[in-house]
């Protein structure tokens, strides 16, 4: 019984171990990310409590960026649901690769779910998972450790926010430059860059159409279907 027992806790710990090497580059980026957000909560005359609620019940980088400005401006409800649900519109197309790979998944489920971002999809959209690993439990902690680098992040930012007082201007442009990040590493770690390249291709032909305001709803579903016709595609040719 004990030498199953310290087995369980050496895959635990080796699982642990992996999923935190393969958070590392997001760590980065989300600790000063977590930074940047918590010194603009503060300027904006909100303390820690807010960064570190924000950071746990919320979780949305980009969102939690805008959130400042409506709560520094006294916004409705209605308007920040709006507001949510035109910004983290992508999370709706991009997620529906994941209901396969998270199927199964159990008490894991609801928790990988919520803590889906946009870097976390970026390190599991391609299914690999450790040799001889349960690949839930390794999204699982892909997913708490990115959190986890994401809450940090807020806490640090608040408290140095408010012994450390400086112009936050500029500091919303640290999320761009995230997915930058993001979008060149997966570039970089990959032979095929069609995806990428839809991507790019649809966004700046929305843009053009659109406009800058009105762009990323009709871009994320240009993608998606661009994306399926080709994977339908490529399934009918293998």
């Amino acid at each position: 019984m004990k030498r199953t027992f310290d087995l369980l806790k050496h895959m635990k710990s080796l699982i642990c171990k992996e999923a935190f090497v393969k958070t590392l580059p997001v760590m980065a980026g989300y600790v000063v990310l977590g930074i940047g957000f918590g010194i603009l909560l503060r300027g904006a005359g909100f303390g820690v409590w807010y960064a570190l609620a924000m950071s746990v019940f919320i979780y949305a980088g980009s969102m939690q960026y805008v959130g400042v400005g409506l709560l520094a401006g006294g916004a409705s409800v209605l308007s920040a649901i709006l507001t949510t649900v035109m910004v983290n519109a992508r999370h709706l197309f991009y997620s529906i690769s994941m209901i396969r790979p998270y199927k199964g998944a159990g008490r894991y489920k609801p928790y990988m779910i919520f803590a889906l971002t946009d870097e976390t999809y970026s390190l599991l959209c391609d299914g690999s998972v450790p040799e001889g690993e349960d690949p839930h439990r390794y999204r699982f902690f892909v997913s708490l450790f990115n959190q986890c680098y994401w809450v940090t992040g807020s806490v640090l930012g608040s408290l140095l926010g408010a012994v450390l007082p400086f112009s936050t201007a500029g500091i919303e442009f640290s999320m761009t430059a995230l997915f930058i990040a993001s979008f060149t590493e997966q570039w970089m770690n990959t032979r095929d860059h069609v995806p990428a390249l839809t991507g790019l291709l649809s966004t700046l032909l929305c843009l053009v159409l659109f406009g800058s305001e009105r762009f990323l709803i009709p871009a994320m579903l240009l993608m998606t279907l661009a994306l399926t016709l080709l994977g339908k595609r490529r399934e009918g040719n293998a």
